[in-house]
């Protein structure tokens, strides 16, 4: 039993049957009428009440006595996490300690039964009313109780993977700060970005056969979007650019004052070494502005958010906090990733990753688009936006881990094909649940060392 208002609030009774004429003359029925009388009176005149509704009066009601009760049984606390290593990093869910659920899989079990008390607050319930009021108190640990709960209880959502609060959760991990919508739509007033050709080649086969994003998400919003994004990536880019060529003016005339001096120093520097107009042939530790792959990356935001800022704010923090080695023109990021793939199959699953190297198969060769979407172009969506919940919780570097889980599933087959070639050219629809649970057990078998390199391969 749980003190949920919706479950507890009452219900109106069925109406089965006609009245009989006793039923209607007893002063119980009676009162009964006229309250329906009365309710439809203020219903029809909504607009002009200024109490609260008849449904917040009786939740109210509802939550007084529940709090009465709750004085002779209180909910017991739930234990701390345990702590498998600590990193002094800005980052804010990258460092999250993911609990060994696995091991501990019956413990857990009986501890959510014990819980279960007619005085205890639902988990999910818990969820939403952290993300709409906020923590109170000790920030961090109700921090690291968002991230437990998302991990558990999940998110509550519909079949097609749809949640309301999904995106807020997805901002909160993200520590993102608030952002007026006209800054959005500055951006798009600019036009096309210098990288709006390659958007445009890319846009219309961004999930091109599943139904669910086509019908929510347009090639229009997609196209602006990552045209925004571009254009903010740009101008940071001209920004460093512009610093640098301060700085080296200031070296070569011997003072710092002198670099404001005249504007013929900077023409004297010369074009630089990467042009910002084209970001996906920029070279090594130059970031670009847009490389291919970043419109499958961005569509699970554009498919949670209510909203095209909303998405904008969550994908630009993501690609530029969290994996901008992911689009920088050499996607150095992404290779370090497909190489962390086979080291961390190595050690998780020695036989299979023995097999595949036998068969020449690297993960470069079949990982790759796992890697640079974190499991986005595998459908189904809503088993994506299941494991995105757990990557922004827990950091998306355990997508690594993520896409050992799903070699690990399919071990069998593949230890028993003579081509896993064939088998890797497309992996299986996402188990999230079982993928998660797998990432998570997984964990603990990474060395520290190997998992410091999970931990910063994307910058």
């Amino acid at each position: 039993m749980t003190n949920s208002p919706i479950k507890q609030a009452p219900h109106l009774p069925a109406s089965t049957a006609a009245p009989t004429e006793h039923q209607l003359r007893s002063p119980k029925s009676s009162r009964g009428l006229r309250k329906l009388h009365s309710a439809h009176q203020l219903s029809s005149n909504y607009a002009a009440l200024n109490t609260t509704s008849l449904i917040s009066q009786q939740r109210q009601q509802q939550q007084q006595r529940n709090t009465s009760a709750s004085h002779t049984a209180q909910p017991p606390q739930i234990p701390p996490l345990p702590i498998l290593s600590s990193h002094h990093r800005t980052r804010s869910n990258s460092d999250a300690v993911v609990p060994n659920i696995a091991s501990n899989a019956s413990t857990s079990r009986k501890m959510t039964a014990a819980r279960k008390s007619p005085a205890s607050q639902d988990p999910r319930e818990e969820l939403e009313g952290l993300v709409r009021q906020g923590p109170q108190g000790d920030l961090q640990a109700k921090l690291a109780r968002l991230r437990y709960l998302v991990l558990c209880e999940g998110l509550l959502a519909d079949g097609d993977g749809m949640s309301q609060s999904r995106i807020y959760v997805w901002l909160i991990l993200l520590n993102a700060p608030a952002m007026p919508t006209d800054s959005y739509l500055d951006l798009i007033r600019r036009g096309a970005s210098p990288a709006y050709s390659k958007i445009r080649n890319d846009t219309f086969r961004t999930l091109a056969t599943n139904p669910l994003f086509k019908r929510r998400v347009s090639e229009a919003s997609l196209i602006r979007l990552l045209n925004a994004i571009a254009w903010k990536l740009h101008d940071a880019k001209i920004e460093r650019l512009g610093d640098s060529t301060k700085v080296n003016a200031a070296n070569e005339l011997g003072s710092p004052e002198l670099q404001h001096a005249s504007t013929v120093v900077k023409h004297a520097q010369g074009p630089p070494t990467t042009t910002a107009t084209d970001g996906s042939e920029a070279g090594g530790t130059e970031p670009g502005i847009y490389v291919q792959g970043m419109n499958v990356l961005c569509a699970p935001f554009l498919y949670a958010a209510r909203s095209e800022a909303e998405a904008f704010v969550a994908f630009h923090l993501f690609v530029t906090r969290e994996c901008p080695g992911y689009v920088r023109g050499a996607m150095d990021g992404v290779h370090k990733g497909l190489a962390l793939v086979d080291k961390c199959l190595a050690i998780i699953d020695p036989k299979l990753s023995a097999y595949l190297q036998s068969k020449h198969m690297k993960a470069e060769l079949y990982a790759f688009a796992s890697v640079l979407t974190m499991c986005a172009c595998t459908p189904p969506l809503p088993e994506v936006l299941q494991i995105w919940d757990f990557l922004f919780a827990y950091g998306p570097h355990l997508n690594i881990l993520c896409i050992c889980a799903q070699l690990v599933i399919m071990r069998e087959t593949l230890l028993t094909s003579p081509s896993p070639t064939k088998l890797l050219r497309a992996f299986p629809p996402l188990q999230a649940k079982l993928i998660i649970e797998f990432a998570a057990s997984n964990l603990r078998k990474i060395p520290a060392d190997v998992y410091e390199e999970l931990v910063h391969h994307a910058e």
